[in-house]
């Protein structure tokens, strides 16, 4: 078991699924990430890319509810700094919920767009940030994404995803049935991790995509920080 990247479908890669079951799942993912650190991890690489002065833009790909967009943006207002946000998501329900969830912050947009579309291959932006995001894609389909990220992004790409390890597996698997009201958080939080990675996954696929500079560094809990 998890010797192999899980193949297994997640209720979330439904790209039209909607209602309260959508909605109950991004604010328990936000708790998930800020109890167990994966926000922190997301806006202290973004604070250290965003050192360089001028207009900045990030692009949050899979950006379900927006609240690492709004962590960044309440740092980069306190800074003074002139930073634009644009969240992707596929699901144009997660885009409207987090519309909503982000009114306070005009600095933030939306966009319903699927990544693997010609449409989003025409976005430059300075940062490309994903959490969460990429265990959703195959081997091949990440190798062309990261070579098409490094174009797109000026000044680099943050990437926070999953270590798949079996104690990760068992404690999200027994935590999320115990606390969680969501059934779509119960049934993919483990699927998630059984999608995560080893570290010679991620550094074949950065290979093979021709990236040769990163910088690649295991987190807390469970987490694999990738900038290049």
């Amino acid at each position: 078991m998890l010797e192999e990247r899980s193949q297994e479908v997640e209720i979330m890669d439904d790209l039209e699924i909607s209602g309260d079951v959508v909605n109950q799942t991004l604010r328990e993912l936000n708790t998930i990430n800020k109890f167990l650190g994966g926000n922190q991890i997301s806006v202290s690489a973004f604070k250290k890319m965003s050192k360089v002065r001028g207009d900045i833009v990030l692009a949050d790909l899979g950006c379900g509810g927006g609240d690492i967009m709004i962590e960044m943006a309440k740092w980069a207002r306190k800074k003074k700094m002139d930073v634009k946000f644009v969240g992707i998501d596929a699901n144009p329900n997660i885009v409207h919920f987090a519309q909503t969830n982000s009114a306070q912050f005009p600095e933030i947009r939306y966009e319903a767009v699927n990544i693997l579309s010609e449409e989003f291959k025409n976005l430059k932006v300075d940062i490309i940030h994903c959490c969460l995001f990429v265990h959703h894609f195959t081997k091949t389909e990440l190798i062309q994404l990261f070579r098409q990220f490094k174009d797109q992004a000026r000044l680099g790409v943050i990437i926070n995803d999953l270590h798949r390890h079996p104690l990760a597996y068992w404690s999200i698997k027994f935590l999320t049935r115990l606390f969680s009201k969501s059934a779509m958080v119960r049934n993919d939080a483990s699927i998630s991790v059984a999608r995560g990675f080893k570290k010679k996954e991620l550094t074949l696929i950065l290979k093979e995509a021709g990236i040769t500079e990163y910088r690649l560094t295991w987190q807390w809990a469970f987490r694999w920080k990738l900038i290049f």
